[in-house]
């Protein structure tokens, strides 16, 4: 959050709420106009339709989503795994892997952060072995030697923080153990598992990715052969199933409050299962918001979506930031009273500072009838 002598404005016109995302005026939708994303100053615009009703939406702008399921091809490194967005300060790809890596790799362009969509089984680094299954995001300190052998057929969203680091937010009044406590950080183990992975002691090559580049370095041996170390960075493992998200009865937060990973130039949240707002006058679906400085792009892991309609598990949504993001109609009509006491959906958010680029695999599994779904029915 950058500190910054924001042009000082207090004003109000014609009829609106008092507070935010709450109480609004009989028959209007809101609209939030927001700087840094959802931590600077923010007007709150009141409208009497939907600021998604459009009937048509040309140009590089639009909403877009990609069946990244449809990705079909095995690739036994993951530097052979689709690019599916990209810019300066991120790579994300997603990678499907369907038997043990061949080899070794080490990411030189910076952190590495796996988040383990489907499949279950152990990684092998310098630090030792840590097992893995659905949902567990795996970080991977810049320069990590390490592969993985599944047990069953995987898939994996691959987050690179290019040139950069992953850090862990702030949490301010809520403490240091709110949302996650740290403790549930688990860092490699140098088991009997990993000796007999060590034991394997056959020729092995290391694919290094720097620059975008891959350079192959061949040893006569295994070099994950660290038989000790201690410090203050290792691989983390941490299971979505772990996050208990922030939650209000009188207040839909924002996405930020569901921070979990801080990069340079972007971050990446995760929405689990939280309850709705019992407010009778609190929003309970997601915001319209004007955020300009974010490119906004969702993962969906599993569950029931409740803010988006015809979305499945493995899909990815893009929003460029430049235009008004929201809830679908069909989410619209709770927009005041949800049928269920909770949500029930895990998702992966990473907003980019910085605009995306749209890889060419994305594009082949695109489905470009989403931007249509905001049309009334």
């Amino acid at each position: 959050m950058a500190t910054r002598n924001w042009i000082p404005v207090r004003g109000a016109q014609g009829t609106h709420s008092r507070q935010a995302h709450a109480d609004l005026p009989a028959g209007t939708y809101e609209r939030e106009i927001s700087k840094e994303g959802f931590f600077g100053p923010a007007a709150f615009l009141h409208h009497p339709r939907p600021p998604t009703g459009w009937t048509s939406f040309e140009g590089p702008l639009r909403p877009r989503a990609f069946d990244l399921a449809r990705l079909n091809e095995p690739q036994g490194s993951p530097w052979g795994a689709p690019v599916v967005l990209h810019n300066a300060a991120t790579e994300i790809r997603f990678w499907k892997l369907d038997g043990p890596m061949p080899g070794l790799v080490r990411n030189a362009d910076g952190d590495q952060l796996l988040f383990v969509h489907q499949g279950a089984g152990d990684l092998f680094c310098d630090y030792g072995r840590i097992g893995f299954a659905a949902g567990d995001y795996l970080y991977l300190p810049r320069g990590t030697m390490w592969r993985l052998a599944p047990a069953e057929p995987c898939a994996l969203l691959m987050i690179q923080a290019t040139n950069g680091h992953f850090t862990l937010p702030e949490r301010g009044l809520l403490g240091p153990h709110a949302i996650f406590d740290p403790a549930l950080l688990d860092t490699p183990v140098m088991d009997a598992a990993f000796r007999e992975h060590q034991a394997q002691d056959d020729e092995t090559t290391v694919a290094i990715k720097k620059r975008g580049q891959v350079s192959t370095v061949t040893y006569p041996y295994n070099p994950l052969d660290a038989v000790g170390w201690h410090g203050e960075l290792a691989p983390v493992r941490l299971n979505v199933a772990h996050i208990r998200p922030v939650a209000s009865h009188r207040y839909h937060l924002p996405p930020s409050a569901h921070t979990t990973f801080l990069a340079d130039r972007f971050v990446v949240c995760t929405f689990a299962p939280r309850p709705f707002e019992t407010d009778p006058g609190a929003l309970k679906v997601p915001f319209f918001h004007n955020n300009d400085d974010y490119d906004e792009v969702l993962f969906y892991h599993a569950g029931d979506f409740f803010s988006r309609d015809g979305i499945d598990a493995g899909m990815m949504t893009f929003h460029p930031s430049g235009f008004t993001h929201g809830p679908h109609p069909k989410a619209l009509k709770n927009m005041l009273s949800q049928p269920k006491p909770a949500t029930d959906e895990y998702a992966v958010m990473i907003d980019t500072r910085d605009p995306l680029e749209v890889g060419e695999a994305a594009g082949a599994v695109e489905n470009p009838a989403y931007v249509d779904s905001w049309k009334a029915r």
